[in-house]
């Protein structure tokens, strides 16, 4: 479980070099049948943001975990693209797309944790 939650964290500092907003934490290991044990959740404010904070997320994660995502879905368009390291899948959104899609309430009994911005 550590391993898993230090690829939380790094996903985070990622996030937060490329200054992604509004990070949220879900910890669904609570959650039987769910798809993975962690969500992280963030947004930037245009399509190029976006396109960022993933390239940050998987430079971080290679460079301090050793590891790639399975897969990353959305970069043609970046408005929502989610990069799945098996036990965590990171959600990188736009604000209208977040707002629009609330993935964070379609799992209303995992634990939520925001993480602060860093600015």
């Amino acid at each position: 479980m550590n391993e898993t939650k230090n690829l939380v964290q790094k996903i985070t500092e990622g996030i937060q070099e490329k200054k992604g907003k509004k990070i949220v934490v879900a910890d669904l290991t609570s959650i039987d049948d769910a798809i993975c044990k962690y969500f992280v959740i963030c947004q930037g404010n245009s399509p190029s943001q976006v396109a960022s904070i993933v390239d940050s997320v998987w430079n971080y994660v290679r460079k301090h975990e050793g590891s790639k995502p399975l897969v990353v879905d959305g970069l043609q368009n970046a408005r929502w693209v989610a990069m799945d390291y098996s036990d965590v899948v990171v959600h990188v959104f736009l604000p209208e797309m977040r707002e629009f899609y609330n993935i964070e309430n379609l799992w209303a009994d995992a634990h939520l944790t925001s993480v602060p911005d860093l600015d």
